[in-house]
């Protein structure tokens, strides 16, 4: 099953589409432009459901099949919101909202979306039902969980869930995928520091927590390299250091450190969180300081579940005649709260010689497309054959 011809037909429709939404770029659960987009257009599609306000500013539409002899309910979910960053495409459908842009594609995640769910809609070539998610706020927002506790899952008798992203570098139109642990879970850190400000010329009547947190910055370093397996994955980023005081001759109050913790397993987040609080109240104690630290959890791993990765490789081959073992993501994806309820997979596709993502010269490939659109459509097809 190579890429299907209607949605060749379909692709500069679907471009249209693409173009419009990455025009008008909305931030986490301030999607309400393209949410109503999406609902109009699927009930242009003659979906047989379609309910808006699911996580908030969340889609969902119902395609029922010609038959419905099993039971069977799939879910396909793509995100739509955008990221605070200036656009620096110089594309004539470049964002027209300062400060937003669709620098992740997920323009084109809904867009590829909507075409197959026109398709779908179209053919209803398939045993059983599907439900086309449409998810706001995945870049730190946690859609996702936002509609799982909405009960989506459950209301539509969600049974396997798949979600996609397009990838820079790869080959337009490829697929990778790999099982198991996929994406890395994502937290944050918020640590402050307290001692004794004062003069500059006078340290020793301080607690100077200048060099307090100096070296919690360098031993926070030590949880990756001397209490982490080998083998096992944890990344501690210290991405921000802030003084209580600006100038030259005072040493500060306090100060505020902030980072991120990835991590790949349960144990190794669980033991990041617990040395990240020993350190640093250890270092402040041997300063005479004290430390406050607030650790937030984030997304949780993302884990593809094995049998419906080995299938999600198979329709991607049968489209683009292979499926590439795709390498462990450091970065989190919130699709990971849809997949600890519900068995499923989430794949990548190829995006071609573009920029990174997150980057404000990044864009969409519209040549991915047909390619995405076919993937789609063959879930559906070939995982609730016609009966």
């Amino acid at each position: 099953m190579p890429v299907k011809n209607r949605f060749a037909e379909l692709q500069n429709e679907i471009t249209e589409w693409r173009r419009d939404i990455h025009e008008n770029p909305e931030i986490l659960f301030e999607t309400h432009r393209t949410s109503a987009l999406v609902a109009e257009k699927l009930k242009e599609f003659g979906c047989d459901e379609i309910v808006t306000g699911i996580g908030r500013t969340g889609v969902v539409g119902v395609i029922k099949g010609k038959s419905d002899s099993a039971g069977k309910v799939i879910g396909l979910r793509a995100d739509m919101d955008a990221l605070p960053i200036h656009e620096q495409t110089g594309l004539e459908y470049a964002s027209k909202t300062a400060n937003a842009m669709h620098a992740c594609g997920h323009d084109g995640h809904t867009a590829m979306l909507l075409g197959a769910a026109k398709y779908l809609s179209e053919t209803r070539n398939f045993d059983g039902t599907v439900v086309v998610i449409f998810q706001p706020a995945e870049e730190g927002g946690g859609g996702g969980k936002e509609m799982c506790d909405d009960g989506m899952m459950e209301r539509w008798n969600i049974q396997e869930v798949y979600g996609m992203h397009n990838w820079p570098g790869k080959p337009v139109g490829s697929f990778a995928i790999r099982p198991g642990a996929f994406f890395a879970a994502t937290d944050q850190f918020d640590i402050t520091f307290e001692g004794r400000g004062g003069h500059a010329a006078k340290p020793q009547e301080t607690i100077d927590t200048t060099v307090m947190s100096a070296q919690a910055v360098l031993a926070l370093q030590t949880i990756a390299s001397r209490n982490a397996d080998p083998v096992d994955r944890v990344v501690v980023s210290v991405t921000s250091f802030e003084t209580s005081s600006k100038a030259f001759n005072v040493i500060p109050q306090r100060v505020q450190i902030k980072g991120t913790v990835r991590t790949m397993s349960a144990e190794m987040r669980n033991l990041a969180e617990k040395r990240i609080n020993e350190i640093c109240a250890g270092v402040a104690a041997t300063f005479g300081g004290t430390a406050e630290v607030t650790y937030h959890r984030g997304y949780p791993v993302m884990v593809n579940h094995e049998e419906q990765t080995d299938f999600a490789a198979k329709v991607a081959t049968d489209i683009s005649g292979n499926c590439e073992e795709a390498p462990l993501v450091m970065g989190g994806e919130d699709f990971a709260f849809m997949l600890e309820e519900r068995p499923g997979a989430y794949i990548l596709v190829g995006n071609g010689d573009s920029a990174d993502v997150h980057h404000p010269e990044y864009n969409f490939n519209d040549e991915a497309i047909p390619a995405g659109c076919s993937w789609w459509a063959g879930i559906v097809e070939q995982r609730m054959p016609a009966a």
